[in-house]
């Protein structure tokens, strides 16, 4: 890999990053994927005692559809019992099939167990972050008196796996940013800042992977 390429892939990876420094919070809501270390982020700030109850939200998505044999919220709750997380502090919200899913139906679970977080930890992949802020201010019906987003890693090549690849995360980066421009008017999400740098080595990655690595 080119020193500039690395240069591009990190200024839009670090961008989607929000690097919140965690407090305690009522609740951590997790966000299903195809990645299980979510989860394991998850369950381990549990642990810790950031939190009394986690939310699992996830149906299947593009990646999971035919991969997992139940719900990601289900595969996500299966990881987080392993781990020690008790049955009695996980909800699952099994319908979502996407991000705005994932905050509004999240929420209807709670409020049916009569729960109204003020402070929420919200958990999903590092180059996510970014994007699931963004849906969570728009999507969640209440205001809360803290957001805090977090994921399982901070570096690019330290999160690429078997499954992980490179190809696909690329792909998923770059979708995902253009998401962050082209969301917020359609409702989907709030507006981000999008500094000059960021936007530059997105289309620098435009032109080595072509427009269809972000389909």
């Amino acid at each position: 890999m080119s020193k500039h390429l690395y240069q591009h892939l990190e200024t839009l990876w670090r961008y989607m990053q929000l690097d919140h420094q965690l407090q305690p919070a009522d609740v951590i809501i997790t966000m299903g994927s195809n990645d299980t270390r979510v989860a394991e982020h998850a369950s381990n700030l549990y642990l810790q005692g950031l939190a009394p109850l986690i939310v699992f939200s996830g149906q299947h998505g593009r990646l999971t559809r035919g991969v997992f044999d139940t719900p990601e919220a289900e595969r996500f709750a299966e990881v987080a019992i392993d781990a020690g997380v008790p049955q009695e502090s996980i909800l699952l919200e099994k319908r979502a099939q996407n991000s705005g899913e994932n905050v509004r139906f999240s929420y209807e679970l709670l409020s049916e167990h009569g729960i109204a977080p003020k402070r929420v930890i919200l958990v999903h992949k590092p180059y996510k972050e970014r994007r699931a802020y963004a849906t969570f201010m728009k999507q969640w019906p209440t205001a809360v008196d803290s957001l805090q987003v977090t994921s399982c890693t901070n570096d690019f090549f330290e999160y690429l796996t078997e499954d992980m690849t490179l190809d696909l995360v690329i792909e998923q980066l770059l979708g995902d940013y253009e998401r962050i421009v082209n969301y917020p008017d359609k409702g989907f999400q709030i507006s981000q800042p999008i500094p000059e740098e960021v936007a530059q080595a997105y289309q620098a990655l435009i032109k080595i992977f072509g427009n269809d690595a972000a389909a």
